[in-house]
């Protein structure tokens, strides 16, 4: 893989790993979504996953989340191997995980209830977290009764007040208007660098990749993907998404990146064109 930035990277290498995947192989019958793929994440470190549409970004997320067993290869999660669902990751993913017949609150609580934790417990610590996402005072609403911006809030905090080592996240701001999305990736990056949980970030949008990412990786087009290319992003923390997207260093970025994952781009929208 393609290296930028060595010495961001040598900081990376020298904190322990959280996610190791080693020659995973994903088949489906006769269909190979991910093949020969590894890809790592150290502890605290935030990593975004892109490529064309359909490429095996979210089989990825799935295995290492642990519903998805791969035909072949390994997965460790800080050291050891996998064993059924991981249980120290959250998941957010595209669509709102909420239940709508529960309030903002229940629904923030609900891992803490599947976990057995304590009533009163979780009301609290869920109470907390919705404080944190900028819901106070909206915690007994229905998700009708919320915008998009705020359900996502919701599913944030529903992530996080498990508290867990790992975030796994799934397109989780697309279907977001582009101010809103901004504000929440403004908020994701608050909440992350409070604690720095690792981050297995997946995306379309390269400007929201380069923005958040401490590590941009690439996948090749499907079927068979697999890992082709990597760029550390050296952009100084803390960062305001809105702000740096207008500096030299992130227009260079984006437009090596690009250049990277372009021809994948182009082999995916001719193989969708003929379908």
């Amino acid at each position: 893989m393609e290296a930028v930035a060595q010495s961001v990277i040598l900081s990376a290498a020298s904190r322990p790993t959280a996610v190791s995947l080693q020659g995973v192989t994903c088949q489906f019958a006769d269909y190979t979504a991910v093949e020969d793929a590894s890809l790592t994440i150290a502890d605290g470190e935030f990593v975004s996953i892109i490529g064309p549409t359909g490429c095996g970004k979210s089989t990825l997320l799935n295995v290492i989340a642990g519903l998805l067993e791969p035909t072949s290869g390994s997965v460790e999660i800080f050291g050891l191997p996998i064993a059924g669902l991981n249980r120290k990751a959250g998941y957010m993913f595209q669509s709102d995980s909420l239940f709508p017949w529960l309030s903002a609150l229940d629904n923030a609580q609900i891992g803490l209830e599947f976990r057995g934790v304590p009533l009163a417990e979780r009301k609290d610590r869920a109470g907390v977290w919705l404080n944190r996402v900028g819901l106070a005072g909206h915690e007994h609403k229905y998700p009708h009764q919320l915008s998009g911006g705020m359900r996502k809030r919701v599913s944030l905090a529903q992530m996080l007040v498990t508290d867990p080592d790992i975030l796994l996240m799934d397109e989780p701001f697309s279907a977001l208007d582009v101010q809103t999305r901004t504000l929440m990736e403004n908020e994701l990056l608050d909440l992350w660098s409070a604690d720095r949980k690792s981050v297995a970030f997946v995306t379309h949008d390269l400007e929201e990749a380069i923005s958040l990412s401490d590590r941009v990786v690439i996948l090749s087009a499907g079927p068979a993907t697999r890992p082709i290319g990597e760029f550390v992003i050296d952009i100084p923390r803390p960062r305001d998404v809105a702000e740096i997207r207008h500096q030299p260093h992130f227009i260079e970025l984006y437009r090596n990146i690009w250049e990277a994952m372009k021809d994948e781009v182009l082999k995916a929208y001719a193989v969708n064109r003929r379908k």
